[in-house]
């Protein structure tokens, strides 16, 4: 959430208004928030990703959305606009005809921003893991090559593990795939200090922000 909230609405109404917009809002708890709009750094990233997990997936049981794809946090109510979404089979939606809110996804990707870092990371981490369909949720640098993923594992907690350096893979055994962090940020300008590529493997409790 990264503006001020409009005065407080529905959910019928925020969807039919979201319907007609011409930019992308997030919805909680009778509030509206207007998202930021993107960095070239983050449409690179963004199409990088597209295409290499398009590659990957194509032909098999997967669903790939790109950001404009909404989706509901049905434990919570938010409604909000993931960079990248995965499901694992068939989508679920909130209307079976209209089929713009996901409820149902497997991974979630976020490009992290300075407006954003800290919301991703946090607040909206809290929502997404309340979902039980979700496995993996990926956070991606837009400055240096630095993937961070959080995998659903035993007794309520998400392991941990982290791929830095143009030379590292970071792995996504949810849906048998990979980032190749070279593929990730091919174009994109990183700064000269990223590590070689390295991965770590860390549990967290799902306590944890």
């Amino acid at each position: 959430m990264t503006a001020q909230p409009k005065p407080s609405m529905t959910e019928e109404m925020y969807l039919e208004q979201e319907r007609h917009s011409t930019t992308k809002h997030e919805y909680y708890a009778g509030a509206v928030y207007a998202m930021a709009g993107a960095s070239e750094q983050h449409n690179l990233i963004a199409l990088n990703i597209a295409a290499t997990l398009h590659a990957q997936l194509r032909g098999r049981a997967f669903r790939a959305y790109p950001s404009d794809m909404r989706v509901k946090v049905m434990q919570t109510g938010l409604h909000t606009y993931p960079d990248f979404t995965i499901v694992c089979g068939q989508s679920q939606f909130t209307n079976p005809v209209e089929r713009d809110t996901i409820i149902n996804p497997t991974v979630i990707i976020e490009i992290l921003s300075p407006s954003t870092e800290r919301y991703d990371r946090g607040m909206k981490f809290q929502h997404y893991r309340t979902m039980p369909s979700l496995q993996a949720y990926l956070l991606v640098a837009q400055d240096n090559y630095h993937i961070e993923c959080f995998i659903r594992h035993e007794h309520k907690q998400w392991l941990f593990s982290e791929a830095i350096g143009p030379e590292a893979i970071m792995a996504m055994p949810s849906i048998q795939g990979s980032l190749a962090l070279q593929d990730v940020y091919e174009q994109v300008f990183v700064t000269p200090e990223s590590l070689p590529g390295i991965t770590r493997d860390v549990p967290q409790d799902e306590d944890d922000s």
